[in-house]
């Protein structure tokens, strides 16, 4: 039967039942207890036995349906998890027969999987085993028009999963565990900062001018004030204009949007926490994000050894600490610190293989380059890659003992940058001609350059305290503690291209 032939059926049945003066689109349903709860509270119950001095009241959705005669067992699942309903002819209509004098035969006929159905009846573990809700009484809460995918194969096809999500959420229970679970990191992590005297404070989404990081923003226009605004591509300018204020501890956990490619790792629009610490430094922030990542671990997954895609990842603190420099070094067997010119390091990095850098333009983007290529992939446990060039980093502070570099990390997991992390810069003057370098760039035709925030360096301008800040990707964490190879698996509604209409002419 195809899917409109079964849909036309089951708004047949809809109709049925509202001639027989039910609702099949329900106002409410009392609840009493969720599956789980019931399964936990009545595990030792003995093959046989009934509890019948206790009625319970659960709802869910009809997931199988076995009708035999005069009894009936239906597999009901909630947001918990699943138990069966023991339906049995004579109980049902003795307790619905001033409701429904054909209850049970009106369950057997104009009942589907897919429906949603409230039951009351007491407890009871049948003779093989299973523990079921015994009915008295029913009622049809949601009646569904289409059909849920082949109990069997489920729903497979990886793109209808995203494009689909509710329907992946009612056949694959791992995936609501997914999301679940991710809102547990989130409230984790506000809790943690929270108990050590962090305050969320909300800033724009929409802005005049894009900065904190270096990507392409999408582009939108407020028809009422007349100018063209984009939507942030990072918290952080906001963020800093707080702790100028006198805020000494301020996060954000939010959505930012950047235009950029989608693949595995990447999405358009992903969540990050950024927070800033008055009077700390890149080092603060190391401890900081140790203490954070390794907390949410232990209380959402109760252990700090993760399996991911087969590999275990030891989250036990302390991490590596390392720098660019010597990672470079040690995976390709460049020494950038004993260059005496860009041309002298490009040979060398041509003859370790490392692509596309003829017209890299300084010894710190050729530097990030040769990382980019022959590191990153290679870094599976956690380490807090250290000291990153200046080119790269435009809001970071001078490192103090190491010229062309600042105090930067990005702490990198299963191949991938998790968190990054400054000794913010506070040197008004210095940051301007930063950010005159990022607009000349842009000017240039560089998409991902920023632009100058005249407000935000006037705020700097009245002084900000020496600062860590740090920012964590949320969805590349929950990628590693859900065991999750796709970030598309950890979002609920990722973006999707939108599917092609199918041809009113099968010819073309």
């Amino acid at each position: 039967m195809s899917e409109e032939d079964i849909r036309a059926t089951r708004l047949e049945k809809v109709e049925q039942l509202r001639q027989q003066g039910m609702n099949p689109y329900a106002y409410t349903w009392e609840l009493t207890d969720h599956a789980a709860e019931l399964q936990e509270k009545f595990a030792d119950l003995a093959n046989g036995e009934e509890v019948a001095d206790i009625e319970v009241a659960i709802a869910g959705r009809i997931m199988a349906r076995r009708v035999m005669g005069k009894l009936a067992f239906f597999t009901l699942q909630d947001e918990t998890g699943t138990i069966q309903l023991y339906l049995e002819k004579k109980r049902i209509s003795e307790s619905m027969a001033d409701i429904d004098a054909a209850a049970f035969q009106n369950l057997k006929q104009l009942t589907d999987i897919g429906d949603i159905l409230g039951a009351k009846g007491t407890i009871k573990r049948t003779e093989k085993g299973e523990l079921s809700v015994y009915v008295r009484q029913y009622a049809v809460l949601t009646k569904s028009l289409l059909p849920l995918p082949d109990k069997w194969h489920g729903l497979t096809d990886i793109t209808k999963r995203y494009r689909q999500r509710y329907v992946d959420l009612i056949v694959n229970p791992e995936v609501r565990q997914t999301f679940r679970r991710r809102a547990l990191i989130t409230a984790g992590i506000r809790r943690y900062l929270d108990e050590r005297g962090f305050i969320e404070i909300e800033t724009p989404v929409m802005q005049s001018e894009a900065g904190g990081a270096d990507a392409r923003p999408f582009i939108t226009y407020h028809n009422t004030l007349e100018m063209q605004l984009y939507l942030r591509i990072a918290t952080e300018l906001h963020l800093k204009r707080l702790i100028v204020g006198g805020f000494e501890k301020v996060f954000e956990l939010g959505r930012i949007f950047r235009n950029e490619g989608i693949s595995t790792r990447h999405n358009p629009e992903f969540t990050t926490i950024e927070l800033y610490q008055a009077y700390a430094d890149y080092n603060d922030m190391m401890d900081l994000t140790e203490g954070i990542i390794t907390t949410v671990s232990e209380e959402v997954i109760g252990t700090l050894k993760i399996n991911y895609q087969g590999t275990e990842i030891d989250l036990t603190p302390p991490w590596k600490r390392v720098t660019m420099h010597e990672l470079v070094k040690e995976y390709s067997g460049v020494d950038f610190n004993s260059f005496q010119s860009l041309e002298q390091a490009k040979v060398a990095c041509k003859n370790a293989d490392i692509q596309g850098i003829d017209d890299c333009p300084s010894m710190g983007k050729l530097l990030n380059e040769a990382f980019e290529q022959k590191v990153e992939e290679n870094l599976i446990q956690p380490i807090f890659v250290t000291d990153f060039p200046v080119e790269i980093s435009p809001l970071a502070k001078p490192h103090r003992s190491k010229p062309g570099l600042v105090e930067r990390f990005e702490l990198y997991m299963v191949g991938r940058e998790t968190a990054n992390s400054f000794s913010e810069l506070t040197d008004p003057i210095d940051q301007r001609q930063r950010l005159e370098a990022q607009a000349a760039k842009k000017a240039a035709g560089d998409l991902e350059a920023q632009g100058v925030d005249e407000d935000f360096l006037t705020a700097l301008e009245y002084g900000m305290p020496p600062t860590g800040g740090l920012g964590i990707g949320i969805d590349r964490l929950v990628m590693l503690l859900t065991d999750s190879a796709s970030i598309r698996d950890v979002i609920a509604f990722p973006l999707l291209k939108p599917e092609k209409p199918e041809s009113a002419n099968p010819t073309e």
